[in-house]
């Protein structure tokens, strides 16, 4: 059972649930203490938020069928509906904007959404390595006020069931995907 859930760009949620990334790019939410990111938890449900979606020019273009389908897949008003779990396999913080460029062919922000993001108050921005795993079956969680605006972080009131959740990418696939990662960051 998991209670903990991340919200993110729900595109950037389709990606991975995809396996078209494994990577998320954080820098904070304006409702979190000092506006900063913390890497809290090592294993999450993905939060899809409609928030930022207007911002179509903030992803690359091969994202925009995922941001069509978002839109046409989008659960009803006050609900939330849960697909996939991450498990992060590891986290840095990345202090040089060339080096959160060269992760470019991993995501699917655009260079003027990573360079925003690096220089909103504190340059820099944290990168987690995630594995996604599929539920069996979608779950859908009644949208709390509380968990509404610019926070990373939500704990649920009622927790999802993770039984059976199973692994978007083959093992070799996720290992070549980390190995790309570090490459870029130089580690």
């Amino acid at each position: 059972m998991l209670s903990t859930a991340f919200k993110e760009w729900a595109v950037i949620c389709r990606a991975i649930a995809a396996g078209r990334q494994s990577l998320i790019l954080r820098k904070g939410g304006i409702a979190e203490i000092g506006g900063e990111f913390r890497p809290e938890h090592d294993r999450f449900l993905l939060y899809p938020s409609f928030f930022h979606e207007q911002h179509r020019t903030g992803i690359n273009p091969d994202l925009l069928p995922l941001l069509d389908a978002d839109e046409t897949d989008r659960p009803p008003p006050g609900l939330i509906r849960f697909t996939h779990l991450v498990v992060v396999s590891s986290v840095r913080h990345v202090s040089d904007l060339d080096r959160a460029f060269a992760l470019g062919p991993l995501h699917g922000w655009t260079a003027d959404t990573v360079r925003q993001r690096f220089h909103y108050r504190t340059p820099g921005l944290f990168v987690l390595t995630v594995r996604a795993y599929q539920l069996p079956y979608p779950a859908e969680v009644v949208e709390r006020p509380e968990y509404a605006g610019c926070k990373t972080w939500v704990q649920l009131d009622t927790p999802v069931s993770d039984a059976g959740a199973t692994p978007v990418l083959p093992d070799q696939v996720f290992d070549e995907y980390s190995g790309k990662v570090a490459a870029a960051l130089g580690s």
